[in-house]
This record gives structure tokens, sequence and C-alpha cells, in this order.
């Protein structure tokens, strides 16, 4: 457990993907958040002008060349990060304020937490009760650098299941881990971002990926 420390500087990380849309509502809330100390949006190989929108808020926009996934996407952005507490946020998330952001952060910082997980309450129904079923699915999270970087030595290939590979090695070395309610907050569905049989083919992908992280052994 590591020492809670009231003045610790976050580096926030959004990874986006053709969210050019939705990505300003995560941004905003950001940078109106004090413990904030830097925001990087890493735009994972968008055509719709995703880094455009993310440089009119003046926050630090990496542009990845062609689609990585996100769990890459994560890790360019940990690269570049100036300070050693970051902060997850998915980029498609609806109702985030600053609060959130501050309640996530300031539990990691005051609890000693390992590692801080956001989980939506009170946005919408299925994502709520995804939520509620699987917590450990959420990809809004708080944690170090340090122990980001454990992760990749330890597995190192991930995509949408990063947020279990995260829990199962969390699991395995008895990381103090804490949840935080996100009231009003949840994304859009996949298949309102794609349509309906794209998004689902998408869901299906991902879920792919989430099981292949189920299955994957984390070793020392």
């Amino acid at each position: 457990m590591k020492s809670s420390d009231n003045s610790v500087r976050v580096s926030a990380i959004v990874p986006a993907y053709n969210e050019a849309e939705r990505i300003g509502a995560v941004l905003w809330p950001l940078l109106r958040a004090p413990s904030i100390g830097e925001i990087i949006a890493v735009d994972d190989g968008s055509t719709d002008g995703t880094a455009h929108v993310a440089r009119s808020f003046g926050v630090r926009v990496i542009s990845l060349p062609t689609n990585c996934g996100k769990s890459v996407a994560l890790d360019r952005g940990v690269q570049k990060a100036q300070y050693e507490t970051l902060l997850f946020l998915d980029a498609d998330l609806v109702g985030l304020r600053p609060d959130h952001v501050e309640r996530m952060v300031q539990t990691y910082i005051t609890g000693g937490h390992d590692m801080v997980v956001g989980v939506f309450r009170g946005g919408r129904l299925n994502t709520d009760l995804a939520q509620t079923i699987a917590p450990y699915l959420s990809g809004q999270r708080v944690l170090s650098k340090s122990l980001w970087k454990k992760l990749r030595r330890t597995v190192h290939k991930l995509d949408f299941g990063v947020e279990i590979a995260l829990t199962k090695l969390a699991l395995k070395e008895g990381w103090s881990c804490a949840f935080v309610e996100l009231d009003g907050v949840t994304h859009v569905m996949k298949e309102e971002k794609f349509g309906f049989s794209r998004g689902l083919v998408s869901r299906f992908k991902m879920y792919g990926d989430i099981m292949r992280s189920v299955f994957t052994r984390v070793t020392e």
C-alpha cells in the first residue's frame, strides 16, 4: 500500500478512436479538475478529426498513424506522461463531471490504494447493470505508472482485455483496490456509434479480446 499525499498531480490519458463527436465531453471536466496536471489524448488512428477536436481544447495530443488498439494507445500515453499517478478515462463517456474526476483521484490518494476503479451508477440501465455484474470491466482507472509498467512486462499483448488483465494482476499481487461510483455517468454503446450490424461485430470483437485476456496467464 502506498502512502497518501494530497499534493499528488495526475496525468490523465484518454485513448480515442473516432470519437470527434464525444471526446469534448471528457476533456471539458478534466480541464476543470484541480488534481489533473496534464491531459494526454491519444488518437488511435482516427479518420474523423478526433485529434483536431482534442487539440482545440488545448490538451496534448499523440496521434498514432494506424488503429493499434486500446492498450497500445494507453501505453503510448503512459510513455509520455509527466507524472507518476495516472488516470485512464474512456473517450466516449457521457455525464462526466469534474467532481467525478476528483472523487477517483482523492480516493486513490487519501486511501493509499494501489488502484481505483470508477463504475457507472444512474446513467443508463444497461451500462449500470453491466458494471454492477462486472465492475472490473470499467476503463476508468487511477493507478501508478510503475504498476502499469509491471503489467506491460507480464502480459505482452492486450486490447480491450487490458481492464481484466489489470484486475488479474491486482488479485495475483494483492493490490489494494477501491471502487468509486460515478453517478450519472454512462457511455455511448457501440451500436449507437456504428449502427446495429457494425456495432454488434465490434462488440463481439471486444468480448473476444476480453475472453482471451481472461485465459492469458499473468507471469512473473
